[in-house]
């Protein structure tokens, strides 16, 4: 017996001290061909590389509205969010009617215009003019779809919805098999998505004129109207657009100390993020929540922003 435990000993003492417990995120973003979801890996890769204890992995998913719903099923413990159906989520309107949703916010990185984006030679140089077109409103499951079907219906407005993903509709529209798509810009540039497009296929913005950009403002305040100005892309004129944050939001299931940690790591990085989105050079990550938060911070993330000086309004104040 005295043998055995006197083994038993050295081989504790020689694997030495137990390894702190690993916690494994797997972090929900949008389709592959997205510029947004470049933005994710880089978040995964922040923390990794600077959060002791907690190891990311990203996975393609539909966006918003699909990462909701993984992390209402525990699929996934953080995602992007846009700002205007989390707060549809956390209300229990619209989408969400009578459904409340265990859902906070991390941070915003960035704004997103909508774009309407329709190839040059269908002959089509309004929102009007997509009545009977065959028109996507966003890939399946995102807040772009859902969004611009809110915004066609509040305008009076319609088309022959197509449902797919961004590879098939970006494929669709080459082809011309689709005049076009509604998508989600980057800043104030055409996303990736659309720049191929225009790299075979000549296109066309549909912006919003004063009388519908007014009729939105009145209608539907979740939204922002915007005012793109020239040089979205080369030849591209200014335009008026809806738009929304992009944020990253999670749940109670969270610690507040592992929302903190990633929060301060995202915050403190100042390379990583504008490598994969340039449109975040210069851009201040806590001055965007504070500008388009709708939904109360976790507690974790709130932590930091107090910390660091900032007064958060009341729609941001975290749940008790």
């Amino acid at each position: 017996m005295t043998k055995q435990f006197a083994t038993l000993t050295a081989v504790l003492l020689c694997a030495g001290p137990v390894a702190a417990q690993q916690t494994d995120l797997l972090i929900g973003s949008t389709s592959a061909s997205s510029s947004h979801y470049g933005y994710f890996v880089a978040v995964g890769q922040i923390v990794n590389d600077a959060v002791e204890g907690i190891s990311a992995a990203v996975v393609e998913t539909g966006a918003t509205m699909d990462n909701i719903r993984r992390m209402e099923r525990d699929q996934i413990d953080l995602g992007l969010v846009t700002t205007n159906v989390a707060q549809h989520a956390v209300s229990g309107t619209q989408e969400f009617e009578g459904n409340v949703q265990d859902l906070s916010l991390l941070w915003v990185y960035t704004g997103a215009p909508q774009n309407v984006i329709v190839r040059a030679d269908a002959g089509i140089d309004s929102l009007e003019a997509l009545d009977g077109q065959r028109f996507n409103p966003g890939i399946r499951g995102s807040a772009t779809e859902t969004t611009t079907e809110a915004v066609f219906a509040t305008l009076g407005l319609s088309a022959d919805w197509v449902r797919g993903s961004t590879t098939d509709i970006v494929d669709a529209i080459k082809d011309n098999r689709v005049a076009g798509y509604a998508k989600s810009g980057s800043g104030v540039r055409l996303d990736a998505s659309t720049m191929d497009v225009a790299t075979f296929t000549d296109i066309d913005v549909l912006g919003l004129s004063p009388e519908q950009a007014d009729t939105l403002r009145t209608e539907m305040p979740d939204i922002s109207i915007v005012d793109i100005p020239e040089g979205a892309a080369d030849g591209v004129a200014a335009y008026t657009t809806w738009s929304f944050g992009v944020g990253v939001g999670t749940t109670s299931a969270m610690s507040e100390e592992d929302a903190y940690a990633i929060v301060s790591a995202v915050m403190a990085d100042e390379t990583v993020q504008v490598n994969a989105l340039a449109e975040l050079q210069d851009t201040n990550l806590a001055d965007l929540t504070l500008q388009y938060g709708t939904v109360p911070l976790h507690p974790g993330a709130a932590r930091w922003f107090e910390e660091n000086g900032y007064e958060l309004p009341e729609q941001l104040q975290p749940v008790e």
